[in-house]
């Protein structure tokens, strides 16, 4: 294998450069030429791309974000969009290719690779930590921390003022955001997409709470059915009048942001161990860690949405909320 490409597609991720730099470099020890391509599968239609060296990715390790750059590819959705690009990968006599990315675009490289037979290896970029095959995914570690930086901040406040905060979190079909850091955080409720929520539950347990309690939080994922933050403060309003209730949207701040230690390094581990995939002879399957152990998941496997949370984690919640 002499030349392979890389890019980086869907929502960006903290330890997404760790990640790219980590797969040029081991390229390039192999031999290998490589090219990046822009703005995910988009700029692989438009062959939008470059070719990279080692110094090309130098001093991105501790970057946020993505030097490639990556969009939402609605071209890539057609018939059509999938053929350019397949196109566009032989137009460059590409042997492999290295996605990193979340849920789309693993199954953009299913149907990618219907039309090209090269092998295709996938890093699990994603902040939201929702694919099988992997303990922890490249940009959820760093997510989860700045989300606890931000709920410390507001606890300071909550306390200040004997407010009720509800904070919603990215998580639009996953709440391990959410759940990871309501029990970091020491938050009081949570609302996640996997559950179906009562909120009237919520509410008989919010009028339990212990009198003495000057600050209480409730952390909703983007994607639950009550509606988002602002509904559910509502609803609280109405129902508890005499409370003070405040939101806070945390959006897209989430996503940014240094990459911490653990991110640079597993997203290094996982970039490094794409390109030994493709060289083993590994296609269309992610490669993740597992109980620090490195396995190749296949992308049909890996894309399958994890429906349940972890009964223990929800009880500790419950138990450590008292």
């Amino acid at each position: 294998m002499k030349k392979i490409g890389v890019l980086t597609s869907g929502g960006d991720s903290p330890g997404m450069n760790a990640c790219l730099r980590a797969v040029v470099r081991t390229a390039m020890y192999h031999n290998m030429e490589v090219v990046g391509f822009y703005r995910g599968y988009e700029g692989l239609i438009d062959n939008a791309h470059l070719n990279l060296d080692h110094k090309s990715v130098s001093n991105i390790i501790h970057r946020g974000g993505t030097i490639l750059k990556t969009a939402r590819s609605e071209r890539f959705r057609t018939e059509a969009g999938v053929r350019q690009a397949a196109e566009t990968l032989r137009s460059h006599q590409l042997e492999g290719l290295v996605i990193i990315g979340g849920d789309g675009s693993f199954r953009g490289a299913i149907e990618l690779s219907k039309h090209i037979d090269i092998p295709i290896v996938g890093c699990a970029g994603t902040i939201d930590n929702d694919l099988v095959g992997t303990d922890f995914t490249i940009g959820y570690d760093t997510a989860i921390n700045t989300v606890i930086e931000a709920l410390d901040k507001l606890r300071d406040t909550a306390e200040s003022h004997d407010r009720i905060f509800v904070v919603e979190v990215m998580g639009r079909d996953a709440g391990l955001i959410a759940l990871r850091t309501a029990i970091a955080a020491g938050a009081e409720a949570l609302l996640v997409p996997e559950i179906k929520n009562d909120v009237d539950k919520l509410l008989t347990h919010m009028k339990n709470w212990r009198s003495s309690k000057s600050s209480k939080i409730v952390i909703v994922a983007e994607g639950d059915e009550s509606g988002g933050a602002y509904k559910i403060a509502d609803i609280i309003r109405k129902e508890i009048p005499q409370s003070e209730v405040r939101v806070s949207i945390l959006g897209h701040i989430q996503r940014g942001g240094n990459p911490t230690c653990m991110e640079r390094v597993n997203a290094s581990i996982l970039g490094y161990q794409a390109v030994n995939g493709l060289l083993e002879g590994h296609r269309n399957e992610m490669v993740g860690l597992i109980n620090k152990e490195v396995v190749y998941t296949p992308f049909e496997k890996a894309v399958k949405h994890i429906e349940t949370l972890s009964p223990d984690m929800l009880r500790l919640l419950d138990i450590l909320s008292l």
